[in-house]
């Protein structure tokens, strides 16, 4: 086969295709006016040859690239997922296409993703990063922080209200008859607006008069040893624990730790109760139930962001945004209502 055969159709193929010059193609590429038979015979031939235009190439020539790059660590995560779906179906809503960056948590990669973006001239950055990358964002582009903290404060913040879903939490264990709810997290180092469920959860033990327990650790390998440790420290000496409800940092960490209580023998929600954060749904196999949870308006959260990063008057832009959580009933509590 030769290398003919295998190469992309060029501008020239599809101007030769419609019977127009060169600079025709170019027009109705760049959306200058032409007349309607000539954009109709370019549009045909684009389609016919399966034609892709260069969004990267076109930024050169206008100020923007009709671009929105999201920074994300990876899509893996059921909630990373689901944030990047929404992303580009806002994005591709207002007629702009989606520039996908996962970085899987490495700053070096954090950082080329945004070079990548300042050379695309992109019309704005998601950014849910793992290092404080508002440094080295250009001025001319604009930026909105998700679910992070970043030292310049100019640049807008998005996230759900973690600190009343955490009250919530707690309240809702409170309500299905738990006694002793705990928290348990692990976590990155840089902080953001989800470290506010933990200070949700102490605010709520103040309240109700509940003793403070939870297991809060850096993000690690042996996540198994320290739940396992964790409910070896709380046996009591009839083997009953001394926790009876569980506030979960996400609503996979609450699957992981259902799955542990089992293997030690404890069933979930007789013996414990648990409550996420997220409102992702199902985990592992078809018979486990979905966790019940403190739901983030995903698909709202997509919209803010991509809202906040094309409004042309940035001053009209709130510095943080929270939108409300709501409480979902899943399997892993005794909700009276069920």
């Amino acid at each position: 086969m030769s290398m003919s055969a295998t190469k992309p159709p060029t501008m020239k193929d599809v101007a030769k295709a419609a019977g127009v010059s060169l600079g025709t193609v170019s027009n109705v590429i760049n959306g200058v006016p032409v007349r309607p038979e000539s954009r109709q015979k370019v549009e045909k031939a684009i389609q016919q040859l399966h034609y892709e235009v260069n969004a990267c190439a076109q930024g050169f020539r206008k100020s923007k690239s009709d671009m929105v790059a999201l920074i994300i660590p990876d899509t893996l995560s059921p909630f990373y997922a689901a944030f990047t779906n929404h992303v580009a179906e806002a994005v591709y809503a207002r007629g702009l296409k989606l520039l996908l960056c996962c970085s899987h948590e490495q700053i070096s990669n954090e950082l080329a993703y945004l070079n990548l973006a300042n050379q695309n001239k992109v019309n704005g950055v998601i950014a849910l990063t793992y290092s404080d990358i508002g440094a080295y964002i250009s001025e001319s582009i604009p930026m909105v922080v998700f679910d992070r903290f970043f030292e310049n404060h100019k640049i807008p913040r998005v996230g759900s209200d973690n600190f009343s879903g955490a009250c919530l939490a707690i309240e809702k264990l409170l309500e299905f008859g738990c006694k002793h709810p705990v928290y348990i997290r692990f976590h990155s180092i840089f902080p953001g607006e989800s470290d506010k469920r933990r200070d949700g959860y102490l605010y709520a033990c103040k309240k109700y008069g509940l003793e403070p327990d939870f297991l809060d650790m850096v993000d690690c390998e042996d996540r198994n040893d320290y739940l396992k440790k964790f409910i070896e420290d709380h046996k009591l000496p009839n083997g009953e624990l001394s926790f009876d409800g569980v506030f979960a940092h996400t609503d996979y960490h609450g699957y992981h730790f259902m799955r542990i209580l089992e293997q030690e023998g404890y069933r979930v929600p007789e013996d414990v109760q648990i409550i996420g954060f997220d409102g992702i749904g199902k985990f592992g196999h078809a018979e486990d139930p979905m966790i019940s949870s403190i739901c983030q308006p995903i698909r709202q959260l997509a919209e803010k962001c991509v809202e906040s990063i094309l409004e042309k008057d940035r001053s009209a832009v709130p510095s943080l945004t929270l939108l409300p959580v709501t409480y979902r009933y899943g399997g892993t509590t005794r909700d009276p209502q069920i």
